[in-house]
């Protein structure tokens, strides 16, 4: 086993389930709040479950970090197998995750070296780094070299999506109430992307193709695409996905791009019926050079 061990959210969504397991990852859960209950991501609620919740109550989702007992609690039992460990979390903007498990590095001062990374993302971005990691402390790097290493992958990661529902960003505070109910009003879905960390809208569209379109428009501004991921709310192909795979076919002749159901932490950020992409850059010649 790795000297450095990593840890990581639930929000992380790793294409292959397995890859936890088998490179010993740790994962802490969110947890989400729906009424006055609060389920546990991935272990109380996951996709289908939080739809079906969100149904029978009415009410609208919140996520809520972790607990600084909780990282505590973890990084103590880690403490007994190495004195490095890399906490890679979801961006500081949408969770104050980062914030818990910061604060309870503390427990441990001069026993144990822990480094608390933004990853400034969530999803399959955060996954994306988190593997990166992984795979960096099983050739022995140190825990300084794989901060290094994943700090710089970061701005490799974008992700862009378009929400069909505008309640979750009135609820995240990126629309206000006589925006939302305007938009509603005028069935307008916002494009959204992350930046620095935050989401934030770009542009806005009328209609579904218009949507597919600005996702299309937006790979296609990449010189290289290492990897490409659509999330979409259901776990099979929408309309909506099988449009995007027709017209990314044309544009990446050969190519397959998997297509994965968001999580529900996500959902709390941009809501049930939305669809995006996450790209990770690669590097072309100059940048190798």
């Amino acid at each position: 086993m790795a000297r450095v061990r990593i840890v990581t959210d639930s929000s992380a969504h790793f294409l292959d389930p397995a890859f936890v397991e088998q490179h010993h990852i740790e994962v802490v859960p969110l947890k989400i709040q729906i009424g006055n209950k609060v389920y546990r991501e991935g272990i109380d609620v996951d996709s289908a479950t939080f739809a079906q919740l969100l149904d029978a109550t009415g009410a609208l989702a919140t996520l809520v970090p972790p607990s600084m007992d909780d990282f505590a609690a973890l990084y103590s039992r880690l403490n007994r197998e190495t004195d490095q460990i890399l906490s890679l979390h979801i961006s500081r903007q949408m969770s104050d995750t980062w914030d818990m498990a910061r604060a309870a590095t503390k427990t441990l001062l001069g026993r144990c070296e822990i480094a608390v990374v933004d990853s400034m993302t969530t999803s399959v971005g955060l996954a994306m780094l988190v593997e990166a990691a992984a795979h960096l402390a099983e050739q022995d790097a140190s825990l300084d070299e794989v901060v290094r290493e994943v700090r710089a992958l970061v701005p490799r990661v974008y992700a862009v999506f378009f929400v069909d529902s505008l309640d979750y960003l009135r609820q995240n505070g990126l629309l206000s109430e006589a925006q939302s109910i305007l938009g509603t009003m005028l069935n307008i879905k916002p494009f959204l992307t992350i930046e620095e960390g935050e989401l934030i809208p770009m542009e806005k569209v009328r209609t579904q193709v218009q949507a597919v379109d600005k996702l299309v428009e937006f790979v296609t501004e990449f010189s290289d695409v290492e990897h490409l991921v659509i999330l979409q709310s259901t776990p099979y192909p929408t309309d909506d996905s099988r449009l995007l795979l027709e017209r990314l076919a044309v544009e990446f002749p050969g190519e397959v791009f998997p297509s994965v159901a968001y999580r529900p932490s996500l959902a709390t950020l941009i809501g049930l019926n939305g669809m995006g992409l996450v790209v990770f850059e690669g590097l072309d010649d100059e940048d190798e050079d």
